[in-house]
C-alpha cells in the first residue's frame, strides 16, 4: 500500500498483516491527501482506516513540532473511546519521535496544559475538554495539517455540533479531513458539507448493518420480570463476558448492585462514575477479573474489548442506530456473538424503530409482541385475543392468576410473562417508562 518500511514493521509487530474491507479502500486515498468519509460496522478497524495513513503523513515530516502546535486533531465523543485511540496510535507511532498526547474531561486540566506546551504531533480529544484548553490558550489549531472525526453520529447525538463548529473556526482551511462512523444520520450529510472537502465516500456495509457474526434475539417480558430472566440466561454463561446496557444511571447501578448479590463478578460504567472509576472498571473487563460490565450508552460507541460473547439489551435504547452500536460490541475481528434484547410493552415503538433502520425482524426467543394498549371492556366480556406463552395452558391470559412482578421469565417452556396483565381492568398493565431520562 505504499507506507514507510518501519510503520509496516510497526503493523506486523501488532499483529496486523492484512487490511480489513474498510483499511484496504480508505488508506490509499487518505495517503493521496483526499478527504475521507468512512462508513462501516463496528469492529471492522476504523482506527486504523484513520490512524495508518496520519502517522505515514506525519512520518515525512523529520522535524518536532513548534511549541503549544498540533499537527493532527482526532475527535471522540467520549473519553473511552479516545483513550483507546490513543493507546492504538501509540503502538503505531513506537520507535519513532511522535507524541500522541489526549486530553479529556475527568482529569487535572493543569497536567494537561503543561504537556501541551512542548507541541505535539497527534492530539485525541473530547470537544468539551478541547474547548477549555482553547479558551485558556493552551494550544493553538493553526498549524493543524489534519483533522478525524471519529464516530461523527454519537458526537451529533450527544449535541456536540456547537462544540464542532466553534473547533472549525480555528482550524486552517486548507487540511485533510476523514470522518468515520458506523450509521448515517440526516444530520451527518450537513456535518460532511462543513467539514469535507469534494470527499471520498467509502461505504463498506450499508449503514445499520450488525456486524455478520453477531446472533440477535429478543424477548417479550414484563419490566418486572427482567432481572429474573437477565440472572438466569447470565448464569448460563458465567465464564464468558457478557455487557449489559441499562438506559439510565440509577438503575444501571442497581442492576450492577443486584447482580453482585447473586454471586456474578460485576462492573458498571455511567455518568456518575469518576473517569478512574470508569477506567478501572473497563480494565478489569479486558482482563476477565469481571465477567459482566453494566453500562449506559456511554460504552456503546467504539470501545473494542474483544472477548465480549453476549451483549444484552436490557432496556431498548430512545435512539435506534444506538442499538446497532451496542451490539458492535461483540462479534469483533471476526469472531461470534450473541446479542439479546429485552421488550417491555412500553418499548414497542423503540424495537419498531430499530428494525426498521436494521431493514430486519429480529428473532423471536420467548413471549409474543405486545399488542397496543385497548380501552377497557365491560365486565364479563375479553380485553382480546389471549395470547398464549410457550408452556401455557391454552386460553390462559398474559399474568392470568400471578401476584404483581412475581411471574417467572418469559423464556421458552417456562410460565407466562407479565406483571398483573390480567388486571381489574382487563387490559394490559403499562409498566412505567424510563424514556426521557440522561443515559450519560
Amino acid at each position: 500500500m505504499g507506507l514507510p518500511a518501519k510503520l509496516v514493521a510497526r503493523l506486523a509487530a501488532m499483529g496486523i498483516a492484512e487490511p480489513t474491507p474498510i483499511q484496504a479502500q480508505s488508506i490509499p486515498h487518505a495517503l493521496n491527501g483526499r478527504d475521507v468519509m468512512g462508513l462501516a460496522q463496528t469492529g471492522t478497524g476504523k482506527t486504523a482506516a484513520f490512524g495508518v495513513p496520519l502517522v505515514a503523513r506525519m512520518l515525512e515530516y523529520g522535524k518536532k513540532p513548534e511549541k503549544h502546535t498540533v499537527r493532527g486533531l482526532i475527535l471522540a465523543p467520549t473519553r473511552e473511546l479516545a483513550g483507546q485511540i490513543s493507546v492504538h496510535l501509540r503502538g503505531l507511532c513506537e520507535d519513532t519521535p511522535m507524541k500522541v498526547g489526549m486530553v479529556v474531561g475527568g482529569q487535572s486540566i493543569g497536567a494537561q496544559i503543561k504537556r501541551l506546551e512542548r507541541g505535539t504531533d497527534i492530539l485525541v480529544a473530547t470537544p468539551g475538554r478541547l474547548i477549555d484548553l482553547l479558551e485558556r490558550n493552551a494550544l493553538t489549531l493553526e498549524s493543524c495539517d489534519f483533522l478525524v472525526l471519529d464516530e461523527a453520529d454519537q458526537m451529533l447525538d450527544l449535541g456536540f455540533i456547537h462544540a464542532l463548529r466553534k473547533i472549525a473556526e480555528m482550524l486552517p482551511s486548507e487540511r485533510q479531513t476523514m470522518l468515520f462512523s458506523a450509521t448515517m444520520p440526516k444530520q451527518m450529510n450537513e456535518l460532511a458539507q462543513s467539514y469535507l472537502k469534494s470527499p471520498i465516500r467509502i461505504e463498506v456495509s450499508p449503514p445499520g448493518k450488525a456486524a455478520d457474526k453477531v446472533t440477535q434475539a429478543v424477548h417479550f417480558i414484563a419490566k418486572a420480570e427482567k432481572t429474573s430472566l437477565l440472572i438466569e440466561l447470565l448464569d448460563t454463561h458465567r465464564d464468558e463476558l457478557a455487557l449489559v446496557f441499562g438506559r439510565t444511571k440509577h438503575g444501571s447501578e442497581k442492576l450492577m448492585k443486584t447482580l453482585e448479590s447473586k454471586g456474578f463478578a460485576a462492573a458498571s460504567i455511567h455518568g456518575n462514575k469518576s473517569q478512574g472509576q470508569r477506567d478501572r472498571a473497563l480494565a478489569a473487563f479486558r482482563a476477565g477479573d469481571i465477567k459482566v460490565l453494566v453500562a449506559t450508552d456511554v460504552a456503546a460507541r467504539g470501545l473494542d474489548i474483544p472477548d465480549v460473547k453476549h451483549v444484552y439489551n436490557f432496556d431498548l435504547p430512545n435512539v435506534p442506530e444506538n442499538y446497532v452500536h451496542r451490539i458492535g460490541r461483540t462479534a469483533r475481528a471476526g469472531r461470534d456473538g450473541a446479542a439479546i434484547a429485552f421488550c417491555a410493552p412500553d418499548e414497542m415503538g423503540e424495537l419498531k424503530a430499530i428494525q426498521k433502520v436494521m431493514g430486519i425482524t429480529i428473532p423471536v426467543a420467548s413471549g409474543r409482541a405486545w399488542e397496543p394498549m385497548e380501552e377497557a371492556k365491560p365486565a364479563g366480556r375479553r380485553a382480546g385475543p389471549s395470547r398464549r406463552r410457550p408452556g401455557g395452558k391454552p386460553g390462559q391470559k398474559q399474568g392470568q392468576g400471578q401476584n404483581r412482578g412475581g411471574g417467572k421469565p418469559a423464556h421458552a417452556g417456562g410460565k407466562p410473562a407479565g406483571a398483573n396483565a390480567g388486571a381489574k381492568s382487563g387490559r394490559p398493565r403499562r409498566a412505567k417508562s424510563n424514556r426521557g431520562r440522561s443515559a450519560a
